[in-house]
């Protein structure tokens, strides 16, 4: 849209020109002299599109400080096409089929892996530019393995820019118990999977809540991360982030959790906590609103639930609730939903269409994101406003909001937040400070006690174009019978009995090919590692 407007401009300029006339302060035309088509020519060779996809219509503060100020100190301009997230899904369509593309698109919630290699001639790989134009990015590269395998999708070739954010934990999801339940009710807090059993009881039995009503009470509820696989968690079911393919790693070997032992035994375990009525009867039926109602009731009637911080999963009544210890399950380990790389690291940050006619110009730009001072201003605000320094010292403080939002949404409305380029190095966090509350204060301050139990996660690996078709076809049916069962197995029992017909049903699925993509995926991106 905006190259045609360009080449309107470019027409008139020319016609103006043709029939010899100058402006004020113009040098006449004749050789050597600059034309007013010249300047307009170079004017709009410095100028580039880049469309982004926000989640909510928060303004366009996000790429006022230092994203426009790179742009500018590289000498070239960044007009900025926002989306919003409703809109996008059929905007990308039209664009991939066929539409006006942009130079480039700046954040990972634009295009999936499949998008990228289902329509290559709508990108361009960024292998040839970054000796020349990225010396930052390539200097990452060079000393980050990580970096470099999210860099390379699975034909080999770079089109997207990964991310590398600060302030970002090793826990992903977590449990929270209401301390003032177990208060209430002169109980301790639960350190292994037989006490976590006895505190549902006694939430079911008593009037935890005080109340009066010793039956509102649910011990167990739905919070906003995988149910089953967090219950579970004593036995080892140890999801990841990207919870899509249901994938963890155990001695180096992919496996899928719903066929694990682990699984089995955490279902069998739950099953029986669920008969007790220790489990919400409608965690496999009741939708978002009524899940909602129950996590921020006015009176709290939910014990414990999982959740990434206790004020985003119970409102206000997050003052009750505090993170449960890692339990000790039945093989003597703790384990917790641990996912660094899809927390901390990102894929197709930005991406550059077949549309943009000088790649090296706009990725000079881009280069300038991958330094801490860039990728703090990023992530909070520009210095000033989301974040301050002390140059001396080397460290940052995160400022507090001054528009009446929560910190989170402040930081959206300023930055790019979770989206874009960017990178860290470890012990980044160290130096940062919080002027006030913040969620992400708290997150890596629960961090702090629960990383030791981290085990490996299934990485963000790059798919080929003919796995992501197979995988399409495949794990539809595949996810659609598992959940099935899970629910079935739960509130009803029978997964003992039901489990090898239940796996050979599977490999009738195609879950023996699911694999072998999945590992091969894996043997990939570790020896890009």
């Amino acid at each position: 849209m905006f190259k045609k407007k360009v080449s309107m401009l470019l027409a008139m300029t020319m016609v103006v020109g043709a029939l010899g006339v100058t402006g004020c302060g113009s040098k006449a035309t004749g050789e050597g002299a600059v034309t007013s088509e010249d300047a307009t020519e170079s004017e709009a060779e410095n100028v580039f599109e880049v469309a982004t996809v926000r989640w909510a219509d928060w303004g366009e503060e996000y790429h006022l400080g230092f994203p426009d100020e790179a742009a500018t100190e590289t000498g070239i301009e960044v007009k900025w096409n926002t989306i919003l997230n409703a809109d996008w899904g059929d905007k990308k369509a039209v664009l991939l089929a066929g539409g006006d593309l942009p130079d480039a698109f700046m954040g990972s919630i634009c295009f999936s892996e499949s998008d990228i290699l289902t329509n290559t001639g709508s990108f361009i790989a960024l292998d040839e530019y970054i000796d020349e134009y990225m010396p930052n990015f390539k200097s990452i590269l060079e000393s980050d393995p990580t970096m470099k395998a999210l860099a390379t999708s699975a034909d080999g070739h770079i089109y997207g820019l990964p991310a590398k954010k600060p302030c970002r934990p090793t826990v992903a999801n977590q449990m929270f118990i209401n301390q003032t339940w177990l208060d209430n009710l002169g109980l301790s807090m639960p350190t292994t999977y037989e006490e976590f059993v006895d505190v549902l009881r006694a939430f079911k039995e008593q009037d935890a809540n005080g109340n009066g009503d010793p039956s509102d009470e649910i011990p167990f509820g739905r919070g906003y991360a995988d149910t089953v696989m967090f219950f579970c968690l004593p036995f080892g079911t140890t999801i990841g982030a990207d919870g899509t393919y249901s994938m963890m790693v155990r001695d180096g070997q992919p496996i899928y959790i719903p066929t694990s032992e682990e699984y089995k035994e955490g279902v069998k375990w739950m099953q029986q906590c669920y008969a007790e009525g220790l489990i919400d009867a409608e965690v496999f039926t009741e939708d978002d609103s009524m899940r909602d109602a129950k996590l921020m009731s006015e009176t709290p009637v939910i014990g414990v639930a999982p959740g990434w911080t206790a004020d985003s999963t119970f409102g206000s009544n997050a003052d009750q609730y505090v993170a449960l210890p890692a339990l000790e399950g039945p093989d003597g380990e703790q384990y917790i939903s641990s996912d660094p790389e899809h927390w901390n690291y990102s894929r197709y940050e930005f991406v550059v269409t077949s549309a943009c006619e000088d790649p090296g110009k706009l990725l000079s730009w881009v280069d300038k994101f991958y330094t801490e001072d860039a990728s703090i201003q990023n992530f909070y605000g520009s210095f000033g406003v989301g974040v301050e320094k002390d140059e001396a010292a080397g460290t940052y403080t995160v400022l507090e909001p001054q528009d009446g939002n929560s910190a989170d949404t402040y930081a959206w409305i300023n930055s790019l937040r979770d989206f874009g380029p960017k990178y860290v190095a470890d012990g980044f966090n160290d130096k940062v400070t919080y002027a006030a509350e913040n969620g992400d204060a708290s997150k890596l301050a629960l961090d702090d006690d629960m990383r030791q139990y981290a085990r490996e996660a299934y990485p963000n690996v790059s798919y080929t174009e003919e796995q992501l078709q197979t995988l399409a076809t495949l794990y539809a049916d595949i996810s659609a019978y598992v959940d099935a069962c899970q629910a079935s197995w739960v509130t009803e029992g029978g997964i003992e009995e039901q489990w090898d017909d239940y796996i050979a049903t599977l490999n009738q699925m195609g879950y023996e090919d699911f694999m072998q993509i999945q590992t091969d995926a894996y043997n990939t991106y570790m020896s890009n590692n």
